[in-house]
């Protein structure tokens, strides 16, 4: 009886470890150092709508509603609200920084905000389709690469 309950005992715990390692793993992840919460999948994530001149001028319209006031007219970062301890962050334009904000980045970027420097969640203010038509729009800041 006493080997009984110490099997029960550990089966049970074994699957609480699991149940728990489990559950962290389906949350997004913070990405190191930038505040931001990306899920695994971020990097590989790709724009499911077609971008046309129609998706790029909606993306235009609410980048200038939503975006334009830190991001500034053309992407640098200049724009009246924008941090200006954080500037070369809020650029869109440098071709450098490409790489390492593919269009999924950008979107969950966009979608979850960060705290410091502020960059507020869209979350509950535009839908994933308007998001993903800001990303669009926004990629096309970007200065080619030398």
């Amino acid at each position: 009886m006493n080997r009984r309950w110490v099997a029960l005992v550990f089966l049970c715990s074994v699957m609480m470890v699991s149940a728990i390692a489990a559950r962290q793993a389906a949350q997004p992840q913070a990405k190191p150092g930038g505040g931001w919460t990306l899920p695994p999948e971020a990097d590989t994530t790709k724009n499911p709508l077609t971008v046309d001149a129609k998706l790029l001028a909606t993306g235009k319209a609410i980048f200038k509603d939503k975006c334009q006031k830190c991001h500034g007219a053309s992407g640098k970062g200049d724009g009246p609200d924008a941090d200006p301890d954080a500037q070369e962050d809020m650029d869109l334009t440098r071709a450098d920084r490409a790489a390492k904000n593919s269009e999924g980045v950008m979107f969950y970027k966009v979608f979850n905000g960060r705290k410091k420097p502020k960059m507020p969640a869209q979350k509950d203010e535009l839908t994933k389709d308007q998001i993903w038509s800001v990303v669009a729009y926004a990629q096309t800041l970007r200065k080619p690469a030398k």
